[in-house]
C-alpha cells in the first residue's frame, strides 16, 4: 500500500484565536536585531509549529504587518503573539522579571553543546537568536544565563538564523 499524503482539514490545524487559548508552553523566541523580515517571518512560522508563546523582536527587526514578513510566516504573524522592543537589552530585562531563563545561542568559548542540555519540567526559557552577520550581541551574550551552541562540523560553521531556530525548538520541545 502506498502512502497516502494528508489533506490540509486532515491536519487538526488551530486558528491563531485558539492558538492563543493553548496552554502556554514556558518559550519566547527573542530575536536580536535580525535584518531580514523574510528571516522575521520564518521565525514566526517555526514559533507557530512548535508553541512558542511569544516573539520579542528587537532593535532593527521589521515587525507586522509586512508584506516580507507575511511571504514567509504564511500568516502566523496573526497566531504568535509579539512585541517590539528598542533593544534586546530591554525584553531581557522584563523577560528576567518575569522569571526566564535567558538562553543564547551562539558560539562562544563556554558555549554548551545543544544536544547535552535539558529543560527543567515547566521552566521557562527565552531563546535568543542574532543578527545574520555578526550573531547575539556580546553585551546580550554577557546578560544570558547559558549560551548553547549548535554542533556543526562542515567548513562554515554558520547556519541560516532561520534554520537555527528550528533545530533548537525541536530539541527543546515539551
Amino acid at each position: 500500500m502506498k502512502d497516502r499524503k494528508l489533506l490540509n482539514i486532515e491536519l487538526g490545524r488551530v486558528s491563531a484565536s485558539a492558538y492563543r487559548m493553548l496552554p502556554p508552553s514556558g518559550t519566547v523566541l527573542v530575536l536580536d536585531n535580525i535584518r531580514s523580515a523574510h528571516n522575521v517571518g520564518s521565525a514566526f512560522r517555526t514559533a507557530d509549529a512548535f508553541k512558542v508563546d511569544s516573539i520579542c523582536l528587537c532593535g532593527i527587526c521589521a515587525c507586522p504587518p509586512s508584506a516580507e514578513i507575511h511571504k514567509s510566516a504564511l500568516g502566523a504573524e496573526d497566531s504568535v503573539p509579539w512585541e517590539h522592543f528598542d533593544s534586546t537589552m530591554q525584553a531581557l530585562e522584563r523577560l528576567k522579571g518575569e522569571g526566564y531563563t535567558i538562553v543564547a545561542v551562539e558560539q562562544t568559548c563556554n558555549s554548551l553543546s545543544l544536544e547535552k542540555f535539558r529543560r527543567e519540567a515547566g521552566g521557562k526559557y527565552a531563546f535568543i537568536f542574532g543578527n545574520e552577520v555578526d550573531g547575539v550581541s556580546q553585551d546580550v551574550v554577557d546578560e544570558s544565563d547559558l549560551v548553547l551552541e549548535i554542533p556543526q562540523f562542515g567548513s562554515k560553521h554558520s547556519l541560516n538564523v532561520s534554520v537555527s531556530m528550528g533545530i533548537v525548538l525541536w530539541q527543546n520541545r515539551l
